[in-house]
Formats: structure tokens, sequence, C-alpha cells
């Protein structure tokens, strides 16, 4: 195939799916990732695209969300090893909530291995997920269905999420920044999520590398009021990833990264006096719940600039 007609199909990618990561792009194509991340360079500069960390966006900053066609087949491996490492976070007999996304769907099926759970959900994909596990109780929110990620939002969604109380709200997004905090390309899906993080005690962000950095148009979670993120190993040439993360770390967030078989390369967990729970989302103060108080990793306690530095240093060399 010619560079040009490599980068035509690129761009046609990037214009169906507004997301995409190299690697897919290197696999449509039949090419190396390197040659397609010397295609998405050029077309950066003429300004068809934005590059992101590790894939190409739709121009203008924000990227267009994708449906769950297009995001099932992306970054399937990352999202893998990320649930298989975030459900190590739950305890039997735990009350949580799950938002909607493709992250949190793999989350789903390894949760129904865990006996005495009660899940409340928008969605489907979660639900049928978790639909023949007998010791799983599954509670579904009301509202109404939105057909590109299956997901069940508005008033009624909502509404039903009103006065619950669980110990662990688990959510991805389309994108995270230590500016912002998490934030999705969906007006709509983002009152929800804000709503899932109300009833929760602490949130977990789910989002692969590519997410690290991207800013997508509604904030649905301040930085201030994520708890932990499980995320995958970035690449050793994605040095604004490892920045990022270390940002997130700075501002209080407690850092699992997730390597190849699903289990922690990298745990960072802030002092207690590092964190900030002073911002909070529109309506009601969240309130704690009986249950487990701790994550199961272990905390590393606080760190010296000096520790911060050589764990960013080691991010980028993995």
């Amino acid at each position: 195939m010619f560079a040009a007609e490599r980068r035509q199909l690129i761009l046609e990618m990037v214009r169906a799916n507004g997301a995409v990561s190299l690697r897919e792009l290197a696999r449509v194509v039949q090419t190396s990732e390197v040659t397609v991340r010397r295609d998405v360079r050029a077309l950066e500069a003429e300004g068809l695209l934005d590059r992101r960390h590790g894939g190409a966006v739709l121009p203008g900053g924000f990227t267009r969300e994708s449906g769950f066609p297009q995001k099932s087949h992306l970054a399937t491996a990352e999202k893998t090893v990320i649930a298989d490492l975030a459900a190590g976070l739950v305890d039997e007999g735990e009350a949580i909530v799950v938002g909607a996304g493709t992250t949190t769907q793999e989350l789903a099926r390894r949760l129904a291995r865990v006996p005495g759970l009660t899940v409340v959900t928008n969605s489907l994909l979660v639900a049928q997920a978790l639909a023949h596990a007998n010791r799983v109780e599954v509670v579904m929110t009301g509202g109404t269905l939105r057909g590109s990620n299956y997901a069940l939002v508005g008033s009624g969604a909502e509404q039903s999420l009103h006065g619950l109380r669980v110990s662990k709200a688990f959510l991805s997004g389309s994108g995270l920044t230590a500016e912002r905090g998490l934030s999705t390309s969906n007006m709509l899906s983002a009152s929800v999520d804000r709503a899932l993080v109300q009833a929760a005690a602490e949130v977990v962000v789910l989002a692969d590398h590519t997410k690290l950095g991207a800013d997508t148009m509604f904030q649905t979670v301040p930085t201030e009021l994520i708890t932990r993120l499980v995320t995958n190993e970035p690449p050793a040439h994605d040095e604004r990833a490892a920045t990022e993360l270390q940002a997130l770390a700075d501002q209080g967030v407690q850092i699992s990264v997730a390597g190849p078989t699903g289990k922690p390369v990298h745990e960072q967990q802030p002092a207690r006096s590092e964190r900030r729970r002073d911002v909070a989302l529109p309506g009601p103060r969240r309130g704690q719940v009986a249950g487990p108080s701790a994550l199961r990793s272990a905390p590393l306690g606080a760190e010296q600039p000096s520790e911060r530095a050589a764990r960013v240093a080691d991010l980028r060399r993995r």
C-alpha cells in the first residue's frame, strides 16, 4: 500500500470512530506502528487530525464518542489487564455501582465470581455479563436506553440513584487528565455518571493509557473526587502518559498500573494528608458506608520529590 493510500485509510478510520489507537491503525493498514506514527504525524501537520497518547483523534482537541462496535475492538488487551486488576479491589458481600463502558463490561465478567456482591448499574452490558451469576445481585437503574453504548440515561436513571449509598463506584470514560479529571463526550452519560459518583464512598476510574491526557467535552468526575486510577502499563515511548500519571498522583489519586498478566507492576498511594475531598459534585454530599474501609492493594505511603522522580523515570523506561 502506498503512503497516500495508507494515510487516506487512516483518516477515514479516525473520522468514522472519533479516536483510534496506533496499534489498531497498524493492524488495519498492515504495517508497523512506527510507520503509522509517521503517517499520523504527517496528517496532523496538514490539520486533518490530532495526535494523542498512542493514537489519533478528530482535530479540535475534543474526541467524538465512538459507538459500542468501535469501542469493543479498541485496546482489548489493555482492558483485559485493567479489569483483572480492578476485580481484586472488590470484596465479598460489598455493594458497588458500575458505570457503562466496554472496560467496565470486562470488569463485570470477573465480578461474577465474587459471592454476596450487589451491583447497581445503568449498563445493559454490565447487567448481561452478570445475568447468570447466582451469587451476585444486580440492580438496574431506570431511565431511557441510549443505543450507542447500551446504557440507561436521563432523569429516570438519576432519580433511581437518589439516596443510594455503596462502598465503591467503578467508572470509565473517554478521557482523563490531572487538570479536569474524568470526562466523556455525551452530556446525558456524564450526568448519570455524576449521580453514580454521589452514591459511592470511593471512586475507582478504569482507563487505559490511550485515555491519559485526552480531554473531552463533559466532565464527570473532578480529580479531587477520584480515589484510585487503574490503568495499564504505558508503552516505553509514551512519556506523556507517565507524566500524566505522576500529575494525577500529585493530586492525591492512588495509582495502580497493571502489567501484561493483569498483576500490578506499579502501585502508588499518597498519604492521607495529600487527599483533597473538599470539592463536591452538585447535590447532596456523599456519605460513608459500612463495610470494607480500604482497597486491597498495599499502600506505599507518602513519597518525597526525589522518589516521585525515580518512579516516573521507571515508568518511562518500561
